[in-house]
């Protein structure tokens, strides 16, 4: 394997031309498409199944509560910008069916999700003409806040600038394959062969959506109210939290996480709708992308690094720690998933759906979404994280001959 990537240097006699165009070069002509030449998938195609979404979804809280809490206040340096929609109604999904309410079977209602990006009305144009940002959005709010803080915007510029342009085009048109492993994906794009690390492409995709929609997220709300203490004390007990003796008391501990967090309240909900109660419960999460919830089986680590490992000194690297720390909960990790491959064999019925609903959430939702909304990064190109497999025109050269 290696990481070669579309737009490398390459000679001439091994210039992929699309079987779209080729269908168009009339014959006797010397544009002939050799069959080591042809791209045989089209990016643009789509499944059946992506319109049959499993009932069963691991990711899911499972049944919500409509209820919400008063929403705090816009930031200083932020404007309002309302869509042509009743305010009745605007307010009402606010509160109620932007979060994407989950259904008794544990999956996100279609009754309650809005659609994936907010309609374009007149008023918007001039906007997004003038800001290429909002090409990112991927929020559903029925109100867009326009943040004009510096630091948000300096991060926006920062993940733009370090975007390569030819990763990007080979994710845009790239076809699936199949899923390896829940970090693991095969894509196609052209003649090539992709593996892909889901993992660290998720979680660079939710970081961005969380720089570019900064402050216009909805809230999935959680079933039940989750106890910031009792999260706080299962990861303490966790050996991945590095607690040792010399730290205190885990119970101490645990409550100074939740005094600490209480104390930040506002501003979680304002800018990341992370909705913690007066009694210290968590109550609701920012929703992302349509039709994902993340693994809550990552919550309890992601409170205890909310309070330990964010910059909370610092406006511009309090908001990138805390978004990173975000993706990181948000995005799919195979220890979470992989243990429903070790249930025994009473239970391989259950496995196997709940295996097609994991498989179904990375290619129809995460790799729907890494298609218009990922700018990956250069370091993308030479950390491994997508590894060419195979090329067409090199597999003729060695089994021609056969």
């Amino acid at each position: 394997t290696q990481t070669l990537l579309p737009g490398a240097d390459c000679s001439s006699s091994e210039v992929v031309r699309s079987a779209a165009n080729s269908s168009t070069v009339p014959k006797g002509t010397g544009d002939k498409v050799y069959a080591h030449q042809m791209v045989r998938t089209d990016s643009r195609e789509q499944k059946l199944d992506a319109f049959l979404q499993p009932v069963n979804n691991p990711l899911s809280t499972g049944p919500t509560e409509g209820t919400a809490g008063a929403n705090a206040g816009p930031p200083e340096d932020a404007e309002m910008e309302d869509v042509s929609r009743p305010l009745d109604r605007a307010d009402v999904q606010e509160d109620t069916a932007m979060p994407g309410g989950l259904s008794e079977s544990g999956h996100l209602s279609p009754e309650t999700v809005p659609p994936r990006k907010r309609p374009r009305e007149d008023a918007d144009i001039e906007m997004e003409k003038d800001d290429p940002r909002k090409d990112m959005t991927a929020a559903c709010t029925p109100r867009r806040r326009i943040i004009n803080l510096t630091s948000v915007l300096t991060l926006q510029e920062e993940i733009s600038n370090r975007a390569h342009a030819n990763l990007q085009e080979m994710l845009h048109d790239h076809s699936f394959v199949g899923c390896v492993s829940p970090q693991w994906a095969l894509a196609q794009y052209r003649t090539k062969l992709y593996l892909l690390n889901t993992t660290k492409l998720s979680q660079e995709l939710f970081y961005q959506i969380l720089i570019y929609d900064f402050a216009n997220f909805g809230v999935l709300r959680l079933s039940e109210p989750a106890p910031l203490y009792e999260l706080s004390m299962l990861a303490l007990e966790d050996p991945e939290s590095g607690w040792t003796e010399e730290d205190g008391p885990k119970e101490g501990l645990a409550e100074y996480i939740v005094e600490f967090l209480k104390k930040k309240t506002e501003m979680l909900k304002d800018y990341f709708s992370l909705e913690i109660d007066e009694e210290g419960n968590l109550t609701g999460l920012p929703l992302l992308i349509d039709s994902y919830v993340p693994p809550l089986e990552g919550l309890p680590m992601f409170i205890l690094r909310l309070a330990t490992e964010v910059n909370w000194d610092e406006e511009k690297e309090c908001f990138e720690s805390l978004s990173k720390e975000l993706a990181m909960f948000y995005s799919i990790r195979k220890q979470y998933i992989l243990d429903e491959a070790n249930q025994t064999l009473s239970q391989n019925e259950e496995s196997d759906s709940s295996s097609t609903t994991w498989k179904w959430t990375v290619e129809h939702v995460l790799y729907k979404a890494f298609r218009t909304h990922l700018l990956p990064p250069k370091h993308f190109t030479e950390d491994g994280n997508i590894l060419q497999l195979a090329n067409l025109p090199d597999l003729y050269k060695v089994f021609e001959r056969c």
